[in-house]
């Protein structure tokens, strides 16, 4: 049987599913009720699993009449997707984080299979610490990034790579 995490990331997924291009908007305590749990559980699985690493921006109105705004984040292009996750990178990056990330690029069409796997062991826990990871996280996007501009440059020259 499924945790309450995952059911509840779920039913959210497929109410995101039929939104086009929108945000969709929540109650806390209408969902809590929903699920028979309390609303730090909605939070919960808000803060874990509808993260910006994730593709996901989340905001969030408290009190008598709040409620949880749920977009997906969108990209002009692949390059735009690499340029926003290099600035999403802080000054330290968990190994979660760091994983998340490269899945989102992968996704994304920015990394194939392999590479993505080799960015996950370098930013995997116990290689680094937060600020090394960062480091080199940001180092490797950044080399992504120039060899995407030089791509799409000559793409517009009409010259091949």
């Amino acid at each position: 049987m499924p945790a309450l995490c995952d059911l509840i990331e779920a039913y959210l997924h497929e109410l995101l599913g039929g939104i086009e291009g929108g945000a969709l908007e929540v109650r806390r305590s209408q969902l809590a009720l929903r699920f028979g749990c309390a609303p730090s559980q909605i939070n919960y699985v808000l803060d874990t699993r509808f993260t910006v690493e994730r593709g996901y921006l989340v905001e969030s109105r408290r009190g008598g009449r709040g409620c949880i705004r749920i977009a997906r984040l969108s990209f002009d292009s692949p390059l735009d997707l690499l340029f926003r996750t290099y600035r999403a990178v802080g000054e330290g990056v968990s190994p979660a984080s760091g994983h998340q990330l490269v899945v989102r690029l992968h996704e994304g069409g920015m990394l194939n299979r392999r590479e993505a796997e080799l960015m996950k062991v370098a930013v995997a826990r116990g290689v680094l610490d937060p600020g090394d990871r960062a480091r080199l996280l940001r180092s490797m996007l950044l080399c992504l990034l120039r060899e995407g501009s030089r791509e799409q440059a000559l793409r517009g020259t009409g010259a091949s790579p």
